[in-house]
């Protein structure tokens, strides 16, 4: 069986899909040593991101065991994390 997505940290929030994945799809997903099975709820094209839990508006988004955004409204699990409910925090500058 291919390998659709990956999770390289315990940390993460997100998994980034390998291939084109339907909407609809459940994938085994593993997590470390555990394996998830997460049904996707719309397309998500090759290198894009897809939740594996529920996030919170306001939530940070773990990638790489990293926070590379905030959610900007709930993601739902399964849900692709893009531009429409990401804000990302790469480059932003804070003053203190």
């Amino acid at each position: 069986m291919p390998v659709e997505s990956v999770v390289l940290n315990h940390r993460d929030n997100v998994a980034t899909a390998l291939i084109n994945i339907e909407g609809g799809t459940t994938l085994a997903v593993e997590i470390g040593r555990e394996t998830r099975k997460i049904t996707v709820l719309q397309r998500i094209p090759f290198g894009h991101k897809f939740a594996l839990r529920d996030i919170e508006e306001g939530q940070p988004i773990y990638k790489y065991g990293e926070v590379i955004g905030r959610a900007t409204q709930l993601i739902r699990k399964g849900e692709h994390v893009h531009i429409q409910n990401l804000e990302s925090i790469r480059g932003k500058v804070t003053e203190g």
